[in-house]
């Protein structure tokens, strides 16, 4: 017996997002600062912690509950999980908010691997760059 899953609709490494009404029921997200990398504001080692926000679908039919689970790994390698529990309506969008803190020794990639109980998963990337020579 298969019961459907909701959806994760997007996934992305944001500064801000907030939400607006329009005219009737119908509601804006507005993302600011949507970004794939950043400047080490400091030398290494530090402590790095983003925000992710991922825009999940409840679709009909599909349960409403469901868990979301986000793996941090570099290099191959696990380095931060979350895991939350999601309560969203049926036809209705909803968005968490996910912030790991990883500790960075040297500069590089680090993936968010997203994914609604155990479903399929959206791989989002995420980069530390070194400061501009002075």
């Amino acid at each position: 017996w298969y019961r459907a899953r909701m959806q994760i609709v997007a996934a992305l490494f944001t500064d801000e997002i907030n939400l607006r009404q329009v005219a009737g029921p119908s509601t804006r997200i507005d993302l600011t600062g949507v970004q794939f990398s950043a400047v080490a504001p400091s030398p290494l080692p530090l402590e790095w912690a983003p925000h992710l926000v991922v825009i999940i679908r409840c679709g009909a039919g599909e349960s409403t509950t469901a868990a979301l689970e986000v793996v941090y790994y570099r290099d191959g390698e696990q380095i931060a999980r979350n895991v939350q529990a999601v309560e969203i309506e049926q036809n209705k969008f909803g968005y968490r908010l996910v912030r790991a803190e990883m500790e960075f020794t040297e500069y590089g990639t680090v993936e968010a691997h997203c994914r609604m109980d155990m479903g399929p998963v959206t791989i989002v990337p995420y980069t530390l760059l070194p400061p501009p020579e002075a």
